[in-house]
Parts: C-alpha cells; structure tokens; sequence
C-alpha cells in the first residue's frame, strides 16, 4: 500500500511517501517558510535528481495543495496519480488522554485534537491545520492521526501524576504525557527484531536525542516513564528549551526582570538549553567544534546535556531494577560518538562498558560493549514515519473490511 505521511509544523510541512509492504520510502519532501516572503519546497523521489523551488505559500492549504502537484509531476515510476494513495498517516503530537492508539480522523477526532490545543500551542494547531487541508485534496482516502503521546500511556499512575493538588488533574488533567513516543516505539521494536530478545523478558533506556530530547524507560516492551512530561519542554537540556527548572526560577525572573508570562515561556523553550547555555549555537555539531577550539561555554553546555542525560539513565536503571540495553537515536544520538561516550563514562556500576572503536563505527546490529559489558549498547536510527505508514495502512485496512467479510 503507498501511504502519504505527513508532519506539519507551524511553518514547515515534512512528508514521505511510504510503500508499506516493502517498507520502502519512495519520496521524500519538505515545505519551509510557509507564510513567509518566499517559500521554499524540496522534493526527492528515490532514485532520481532532487527538486527544490522557491515560491510564495500563505498557509498549508497552499503548501499542501502544491506538494500534491509536485509529487503527480514529477515523471517517475512511483506514483503517477494522487489515486495511486491509498492512505494518509498524520502526526499529532499531543493526543490528550483520549488517544492510547492511532485512529481514523473523522470530525469527533479533529474536535478531540482541538481540545488539546491548550497543552500543545506549537504543535496541534499546525497538526490540525495539515489534517483538514490534506482532506481536501485527498477527500476518498482514509485519515488516521497517530499520536506521539501513545506510546506512553502505559505509564504508571504513580510515574505520570504530579506532586501538585489531585483536583487539578481531575480538572485540568495535569500530568506527564512524554513525547517522541513513534520514536521510541519504532526503536525498541527494531532492538528486539535485531537482537533477538524478548520482549517481555527485557529492560530498555532509548535516548532520543536531537533538536528536542527524550529518554524513556521500557519494560517488557511498554513504556514505564519518560523525561518529558505535561509538555515537550520538561526533562533534558534540548537546543532550545532548558528542560528541568526549579519552578520558582519562573516567579523569579518575572520580578527581576519584569518579564511577562510569555516572555518566560519564550525564554525558557525558544532561548535556553545548548543555545542558551553556550550563548553561541543550539546545534550539537556547532558546540562540538567550537568546543575542540578551545571554547569553554560550548565545552560547559556540551558537559551539562551530558550530565542530564546520564542522571535520567541512572534514575531509569533504579526504577527498573536494572536495564539490558540502551539505545541512542536521534540526530545528536546517531551521529555524535563523543556525546554517547560522555553520557556512559561511569555507568560501570551498572554493567556498562563501551567499546570505543565500537562506538565511532556503530551499527545498528552490533553491540558497542567490551567483553566486560553486560549492558548492549546500540546506535538505532529512528524511523517516525515508517511507524505512521505501517499505523495508517493497517487502519485503512480494516476500514475496508466489514463484519460480514
């Protein structure tokens, strides 16, 4: 089945054409700067010679509509009509505590995603916006919005309440959602295919670490606790946001500085983190080479991400008695071997042992331990989108099928 998967941000649309029985990725996309001055569209199908154009998109609707254009129009033998789509899987990024699984969209999930524009402003708005222009374009095919909180409904009460009012939970349902949630999904499955583990008999700590980071504990293959929480900006040092705080640090830059609500909320997702911290870049591969030319704020803002990392290993290793294996993906967890050997420097305690040559020629069927380490240790690249496709091609399915089938 050819899925069209699709991400809306607030300003940018990244999509992929999926063929679900091969697992194959025939095309990839990215829209940028919608609403701009100028727009800007790549496309790559594979195989052939990327394109990449510059145009005037005021919303997603137009974005949407000219990405469809794109993909009919660009001579290949992947996909010569938009009827060849059999499907179309949505990120949502926040699905609330309505969505444990992906679903069908129909109005009374546009209006559930709606409802959670509150706790997710950045995200579900733009989410939504991609749903209802792409059901235009693509009115007679199947829908399906797959959640990157999901996963993560497996969480335990005593993990995901608050140390706040129980009122306010009821009321408001204050609690830890977690995110990246396809993510660590799509690699602890993949750990287990390639290793040949289990999973109701293993205990999983997957590193997300990119632009925005997670870390998530998994237990015989369901998520158990996650560094992220109410929203994206809880838990690791990220890019941009700061993970972590006192709260109180809130309240008192309000009266220092004289700051709004929303300044303080700007500062602490759009101004902190690796950005903040270095005063230089939010880029992990820009604080690196600074830092090896001798720049100590970009050496401090890498120790410190390392540092934070390394306590929610170590607090994930406690909570589950223990832990089999730990996965690095993400740009920053795929691709920076002095990040993950500075994250698991002093876990010995714990059975982890890095090979160091290992670890600067991972793959992913390979563990990167030393004939010491009792831990594996894997380098996974994650696969969003794969999950999305596979999820959307199953729901369509079976929309098709009727009782009588």
């Amino acid at each position: 089945m050819k899925v069209l998967v699709i991400n809306c941000g607030s300003s940018s649309i990244k999509y992929q054409l999926i063929n679900t029985e091969e697992q194959r990725t025939l095309c990839k996309g990215l829209v940028e700067r919608i609403g701009a001055v100028t727009s800007i569209i790549k496309q790559e199908f594979e195989n052939e010679k990327p394109v990449k154009m510059t145009l005037v998109l005021e919303d997603h609707a137009a974005a949407l509509k000219k990405m469809m254009e794109l993909l009919i129009e660009a001579n290949n033998d992947h996909l010569n009509s938009l009827e060849e789509i059999e499907a179309v899987g949505h990120r949502v990024v926040h699905g609330g505590e309505m969505f444990k699984d992906s679903v069908m969209i129909d109005d009374d999930v546009e209006e559930a995603i709606q409802q959670a524009f509150d706790i997710a402003p950045l995200h579900n708005p733009p989410n939504l916006d991609g749903i209802r222009a792409a059901k235009k374009h693509l009115p007679d095919v199947p829908h399906v919005a797959v959640f990157d909180t999901a996963f993560h409904h497996s969480i335990p009460q005593h993990a995901f309440l608050y140390g706040i009012p129980n009122r306010l939970y009821r009321r408001y349902k204050i609690r830890r959602y977690g995110f990246h949630g396809t993510s660590h999904y799509y690699v602890s499955r993949k750990y287990y295919q390639l290793s040949e583990t289990p999973k109701h008999k293993s205990k999983i700590i997957s590193c997300h670490l990119g632009n925005g980071c997670s870390i998530t504990a998994i237990e015989n293959g369901n998520s158990v606790d996650t560094s992220m929480g109410f929203s994206p900006l809880e838990g690791l040092v990220m890019g941009t946001r700061s993970g972590d705080i006192d709260p109180s640090i809130v309240f008192y830059l309000i009266e220092k500085e004289e700051l709004s609500l929303a300044n303080v909320h700007a500062l602490l997702n759009k101004h902190s983190g690796l950005l903040g911290l270095s005063g230089y870049a939010a880029d992990m591969r820009d604080l690196l080479q600074e830092a090896e030319d001798g720049d100590r704020r970009c050496r401090e803002a890498i120790e410190v991400f390392c540092y934070r990392a390394k306590k929610y290993i170590g607090s994930y290793i406690a909570a589950m008695n223990g832990v089999d294996a730990i996965i690095f993906t993400g740009g920053i967890g795929e691709n920076a071997p002095l990040i993950r050997e500075k994250i698991l420097h002093n876990l010995d305690y714990a059975g982890v042992h890095l090979d160091k040559h290992m670890n600067e020629n991972p793959h992913p069927e390979k563990d990167l331990s030393t004939s010491e380490g009792t831990v594996d240790l894997r380098v996974i690249p994650t696969n969003e989108e794969m999950v999305i496709a596979i999820d959307a091609a199953k729901i369509a399915v079976a929309s098709k099928q009727t009782p009588w089938a």
